[in-house]
């Protein structure tokens, strides 16, 4: 058995004889996207799991484990992790924990923190917890290079245009679960083409591109209009199942079309914030001409997504440029804590993309998420008098059908406003 150490402030570290031995735990946010960054990993030599784990002793463990005035992503994530821990049969002495670390002003960079005292709590304080991020804290036995970086900028990229295209297909599908056949499919080859080494470069990804939406556009489906329904909000809310009540789900039972924007635009937006620190307060150019120069690469892949969309059926996302166009005039680049001014730049982009029914999903405890979504609905709405948002809290104690019946209502908005649209004379 690996060896445990421990650096100069007492915090275990995970070496690299833990790296043959243990299974790396990571939570669940994005099944497509995570599951591709899984299997980069294990291709890097990584034994890596993916939490799915998603009943109500999660929650039931968060908060166990953390105080309740923290905010209900913490409390979800470190929940899930407790629960697997304890019930999902893994040697509490053969695993690590996978978890990122922003740097930012967002709780999120204190999620470690708040696991390594759950763990400490339950008596299992043996287990590592491995930073995920760029220079926060080292371990010898895990570091994000720059080519497994790239690699795994890939496997966003492709997550994000499975996402967009499989969205705009499950609702209308003529055969239930031809949709979810082909994600499964697509994910198995895009697994072998890693292992082949294809697939992680930009010439050989805008090629895949294409053969993606050519499968998709192939799945049969029926002619119909659905008013389709945007997803904003705090980034772990607005994507797990487990944060938003299967969000994605009902909408899709109400005969709705979810709407949902990518990872890429938020990856980019929080690169883009260490060259606005550097812009706004100073500080070294040498970081900021870094970041620039990864912002630079990562916006050539999406438009490259964007691209290969326009020449579908599909319809494609504005890029980060526009959205930062977008934004001028209601919040400053210097909002940037949470999603700062891209979650308002969103509701703004699927407004002018013809998405007026917005769901804003607001987590318990996410103070500058509140400001940038619930608080900016008012002025949406006063210069887009169509626009149909509502906001929706998601905490420990909110019950799915309260949730539920404040969604129902904006559908209900949603479909009259639809009725009168098409009642509404053609100008000749």
């Amino acid at each position: 058995m690996a060896e445990l150490i421990y650096n100069e402030s007492g915090r275990l570290l995970f070496t690299k004889e833990m790296r043959d031995e243990y299974t790396i735990l990571m939570p669940q946010m994005l099944p497509i996207h995570f599951e591709l960054f899984r299997q980069l990993l294990l291709l890097e030599g990584y034994k890596v799991d993916q939490l799915n784990n998603d009943s109500r002793n999660v929650v039931d463990e968060g908060l166990k484990y953390v105080h309740n005035d923290t905010c209900y992503p913490a409390l979800l994530v470190i929940g899930q992790f407790m629960d697997a821990i304890k019930n999902s049969g893994y040697d509490p002495h053969k695993i690590a924990l996978f978890i990122t670390q922003t740097g930012g002003g967002c709780r999120a960079s204190n999620y470690i923190y708040l696991l390594r005292k759950a763990l400490k709590k339950a008596g299992m304080d043996y287990i590592p917890v491995i930073s995920v991020s760029f220079g926060q804290e080292s371990n010898p036995g895990f570091s994000l290079t720059i080519p497994l970086v790239q690699k795994l900028i890939y496997g966003m990229m492709y997550g994000d245009l499975i996402m967009n295209v499989a969205n705009q297909v499950r609702p209308y599908e003529k055969s239930k679960g031809d949709t979810d056949l082909l994600i499964h499919d697509w994910i198995s080859d895009l697994v072998e083409r890693f292992q082949q080494g294809k697939g992680l470069n930009r010439r050989s990804m805008k090629k895949i591109f294409a053969e993606i939406i050519e499968d998709f556009e192939a799945i049969p489906v029926n002619d119909e209009e659905k008013i389709r329904v945007g997803v904003v909000g705090e980034i772990y809310v607005k994507f797990s199942s487990l944060g938003n009540n299967h969000l994605e789900d009902f909408l899709l039972s109400e005969g709705a079309e979810p709407v949902v924007p990518g990872l890429t635009d938020f990856m980019i937006f929080k690169i883009y914030n260490r060259v606005v620190d550097v812009n706004i307060y100073g500080g070294s150019f040498a970081k900021k001409e870094v970041c620039e120069f990864f912002m630079h690469y990562i916006e050539k892949c999406q438009h490259d997504m964007i691209a290969a969309l326009k020449k579908s059926r599909f319809r494609a996302p504005g890029d980060f440029a526009q959205l930062r166009e977008l934004v001028q005039g209601y919040l400053g680049e210097g909002c940037k804590m949470g999603e700062g001014w891209l979650l308002t730049a969103e509701m703004l982009e699927l407004i002018h993309s013809g998405t007026n029914n917005i769901v804003c999903a607001q987590p318990f405890g996410c103070l500058p998420n509140h400001i940038v979504g619930k608080g900016m609905i008012r002025a949406l709405k006063d210069n887009y008098p169509d626009s149909n948002i509502v906001a929706i809290d998601y905490d420990p104690s909110a019950t799915k059908i309260n949730q539920e019946n404040r969604i129902k209502l904006m559908l209900a908005n949603g479909k009259t406003m639809l009725k009168k649209k098409h009642a509404e004379p053609t100008a000749v």
